[in-house]
């Protein structure tokens, strides 16, 4: 049964993005590495303390970048968990930082408040008692007991319903409500474990550039998982990319029938692989076969410093 492993965003500024996530929602920037396929731009990796599958938020920050557009084709909306005790704390932390907020609102019996990041994307704290089963990150500017535990949720942004909700249960997750046009899916117990489908035939199709997400990708326990649902998900059809060498993981991609773009990404070998915990995300990581152009690329990346607490601005 699948769960989130990373949902992954396109941002602008990346000192900026590093303060609001790094700083302000507390969560440990795990990697600092490229963009394998466009070596010239970060990829920044943001979670818990070692950065486990389903707590994983990053980015491709392209500075300059123009604004995308939400809509269908997209994940529209990525929520986190945080303690049902702390949300009260997190209404206060971001409207101290001058964050402007919508909600509480209440829906399959949690409560949520929902904002913007710097460059608009959309966010939703989730108080749940799924964070029970996260592990706070102790070295980080947040307190512990009010830390964000880790994903919570995609929102699918879909015209349709149908082949999307089948594509999902052939992935392990289940049916569990709905509420309006909001279907929900359960998978994995833990972090990331559940996804909603929003039917949304009213809204125009979404356009990919900063401030909107790029893909998500769903867990698989190890390549052989990976590879038994390429074999399923090519039976359906789908056109599904080879397996490719991200260092952490290995992937594979396709697009589901709803327009968002899918990756299966393997649980390890994890962000301990080249570097030791203790100093996850201090330096450039980059994969072998780019070493040799470590200079050039360190010279055309703009410096990065550690995280400050910062707002949207």
């Amino acid at each position: 049964m699948a769960g989130i492993h990373h949902v992954t965003a396109i941002a602008g500024d990346p000192q900026r993005n590093v303060d609001f996530y790094g700083g302000l929602l507390g969560l440990r920037l795990v990697k600092r590495t490229v963009n394998f396929d466009d070596p010239g731009s970060y990829h920044l990796y943001y979670g818990d303390a070692l950065g486990r599958p389903g707590t994983l938020m990053t980015f491709f920050p392209w500075p300059g970048a123009p604004s995308g557009r939400r809509g269908t084709g997209q994940v529209g909306v990525t929520a986190f968990s945080v303690p049902v005790e702390g949300l009260g704390f997190w209404v206060d932390r971001l409207r101290a930082a001058g964050v402007e907020l919508d909600g509480p609102t209440r829906r399959f019996e949690e409560e949520a408040i929902a904002f913007a990041d710097p460059d608009g994307l959309v966010l939703e704290l989730v108080a749940s008692r799924s964070a029970d089963r996260g592990a706070p990150w102790e070295g980080g500017p947040v307190p512990a007991e009010h830390s964000i535990r880790g994903l919570h949720s995609v929102a699918l942004w879909v015209e349709g319903y149908e082949r999307t909700a089948h594509v999902l249960q052939t992935l392990g997750l289940q049916a569990s409500g709905d509420e309006g046009n909001r279907f929900r899916f359960h998978g994995l117990a833990g972090p990331g474990g559940v996804a909603d489908l929003l039917c949304m035939p009213e809204k125009a199709r979404g356009q990919t550039l900063a401030g909107t997400v790029h893909h998500v990708a769903w867990r698989a326990s190890d390549e052989a998982e990976q590879l038994a649902w390429r074999t399923s998900l090519a039976a359906e059809g789908l056109n599904v990319t080879p397996v490719l060498d991200r260092i952490y993981f290995r992937s594979i991609y396709f697009r589901e029938p709803g327009g968002v773009l899918f990756e299966i990404a393997t649980d390890p070998p994890g962000f301990t692989t080249d570097e030791p915990p203790e100093s996850l995300g201090r330096s450039l990581r980059l994969p072998p076969w780019l070493e040799a152009h470590r200079e050039r690329i360190e010279q055309a990346l703009p410096p990065l410093a550690e995280p400050g607490a910062a707002g949207p601005g």
